[in-house]
């Protein structure tokens, strides 16, 4: 991916922008929806009015927005929202109006935000550090923790419309949790996933997430731009949908192969908020200052991608709706030319039929020679993986080496890689990745029985 020569912007945007305030947050219920709105204000110049919009389900508690001490959470969602905002000039400070964040909550929240920000300055050219890059202040009274009841037997499952959401729900809605599917700004495969599964729009969690304008405009403008960690917004906005539905347990799909610098040698990791080491830091930090019982933890994080695409074709109902796309998640389709298409390929390629795969993506992505150059991120061959959600090298290339054996046997060349990586092990490399069970992770036990119940089968 290019990278920009932006630190002399980064610092000239500093000086002229250099304050961000979190100004309010306020939350009402009407015509049956929970509506959340965020105030932001860069240096009195620019003023920010994202919003979330949650409808109401019959499985919900009552008046939602009576709950006690509900704004606490609805001010953290204001303290992940307002990065997306903050990265437009970057200014040296934030001010934090709404509450007071002690020694400890600032040092997580500028942890967070380095991390979770560390694509964007890879890319930008910014040289900063974690020390350097922000000061965080706040004001006001601080929030009470929630004490609202849970409910354990019950499991809420984010669903991205990817293989890892696939093979998560439909392992957990054959087990004895009552699971209740969760989508933001819910994408036609999310939707085709839960169908699927068995379920309803209607029976889910919906949550709908609002951009303001001028942050798309002056990113048209000028000002920076760049990744930022969803997965981070995507983790307090289903512990925000598990204290009004009163579920205890919240199963992300993220695996052990998120744990892979994007930039080998580096911190900088496209996937740091699906990362084991964030998952760890959210738990403590929810536990300690939102509510003290919310399990949150990914039920694929023992597994690696291999392992998930192996559990993935079990279900072929999904083969064709599946979709991880970014470049044609607009279209509803695999665009076949970018990192991410290129990984599924590869990596379900030891699994599904080579043609049932070329029916999937549209072509045959190994046969493929101008997908060359993202081959060689995805196997290691380059100074960086691609940003993107992609497996580690390790994996990519036991997939590999099986596509190679096969092809070699059936005597059908795959010519986008049997030349370039013709000396990777050929033997069981794969069969020792398929064998691995990360112990790091934080699912509960009945939880941990599911999955190696499933990968005994």
């Amino acid at each position: 991916m290019k990278r920009f020569n932006n630190n002399e912007k980064f610092l000239s945007l500093r000086t002229k922008f250099d304050y961000f305030e979190y100004q309010s947050y306020k939350f009402k219920l009407s015509n049956e929806v929970l509506i959340i709105e965020f105030n932001f204000n860069l240096s009195n110049k620019y003023f920010f009015n994202p919003k979330l919009e949650v409808p109401l389900r019959s499985f919900y508690n009552g008046e939602i927005d009576k709950i006690p001490n509900l704004k606490n959470i609805v001010f953290h969602l204001g303290m992940i929202e307002l990065v997306s905002y903050w990265k437009l000039a970057c200014p040296q400070k934030i001010i934090i109006r709404p509450h007071t964040l002690n020694s400890q909550q600032t040092n997580w929240w500028k942890k967070l935000y380095f991390n979770g920000l560390g694509e964007f300055f890879y890319l930008n050219s910014i040289e900063t550090n974690e020390n350097e890059f922000v000061e965080i202040i706040s004001e006001g009274d601080q929030t009470k923790i929630l004490d609202a009841d849970l409910n354990f037997d019950k499991v809420i499952v984010p669903i991205g419309g990817g293989k890892d959401s696939v093979v998560s729900l439909e392992l957990l809605r054959n087990s004895s949790f009552e699971v209740l599917p969760m989508m933001i700004n819910p994408s036609p495969a999310g939707k085709r996933t839960i169908e699927n599964a068995g379920f309803l729009l209607e029976d889910s969690i919906v949550v709908k997430r609002f951009l303001d304008k001028k942050m798309l405009e002056l990113n048209e403008e000028g000002f920076l731009n760049g990744h930022t960690p969803f997965s981070a917004m995507l983790a307090f906005v289903n512990v925000l949908t598990a204290i009004i539905s009163g579920i205890g347990n919240i199963a992300l799909s993220n695996e052990n192969s998120a744990n892979e610098s994007t930039v080998p040698g580096t911190n900088i990791n496209h996937q740091y908020s699906k990362s084991f080491e964030f998952e760890q830091d959210f738990d403590f930090y929810v536990k300690k200052y939102i509510h003290p019982k919310v399990n949150y933890f990914s039920f694929l994080r023992p597994l690696n991608e291999l392992q998930i695409a192996n559990l993935f074709s079990r279900f072929p109902k999904h083969f064709n709706t599946f979709r991880s796309c970014n470049v044609g998640s607009k279209k509803d389709e695999w665009c076949g030319n970018c990192p991410k298409c290129l990984f599924v390929y590869t990596i379900l390629s030891p699994f599904i039929d080579r043609k049932k795969l070329n029916g999937i993506f549209g072509k045959d992505l190994f046969d493929d020679t101008s997908l060359k150059p993202i081959l060689m991120e995805l196997s290691g061959n380059s100074a960086i993986k691609p940003f993107e959600c992609v497996g580690t090298i390790n994996e990519v290339n036991a997939a590999l080496a099986r596509s190679i054996k096969e092809s070699s046997e059936n005597k059908d060349r795959a010519l986008l890689f049997i030349d370039e990586l013709s000396y990777l092990n050929q033997n069981n490399e794969i069969e020792n990745i398929l064998g691995e069970f990360n112990e790091d992770n934080n699912l509960p036990q009945k939880f941990l029985n599911i999955l190696k119940s499933a990968l005994d089968d």
